[in-house]
């Protein structure tokens, strides 16, 4: 058992049929606490373990800022399956899921950001 990360797109008109993977993480905690803070700042509460969160242009914006000024590791998110920070370990990969994640809203699809632990 352990924190398992995915992102991954879909069409804006049949979002199940068209999903593909983009980016899998294994055990990212700060990224969780991130995309968990970004979650509740949405108006949501309770359980986000295997919660759909949608991803905006903005978002991604904001997390790549947040990579870059390694603020990340100022979340310090834990959980019982979740592992130790690994921001250095992760951050090219984090870097290149933004990239593509950019890519895939502008040819017009839907990014999203799903984790279960």
């Amino acid at each position: 058992m352990g924190l398992d990360q995915y992102a991954y797109v879909a069409s804006k008109a049949d979002q199940w049929d068209s999903a593909r993977d983009i980016a899998y993480w294994r055990k990212h905690p700060n990224l969780q606490g991130w995309m968990r803070r970004l979650w509740e700042s949405q108006g949501n509460s309770g359980d986000f373990n295997g919660a759909e969160l949608e991803l905006t242009w903005k978002d991604l914006e904001d997390l790549e800022q947040d990579i870059l000024d390694n603020r990340l590791a100022a979340i310090q998110e834990t959980g019982f399956f979740f592992g130790d920070a690994s921001d250095e370990y992760y951050r090219q990969r984090d870097l290149e899921f933004i990239k593509n994640a950019k890519a895939e809203l502008f040819l017009g699809l839907k990014v999203f950001y799903n984790s279960s632990w």
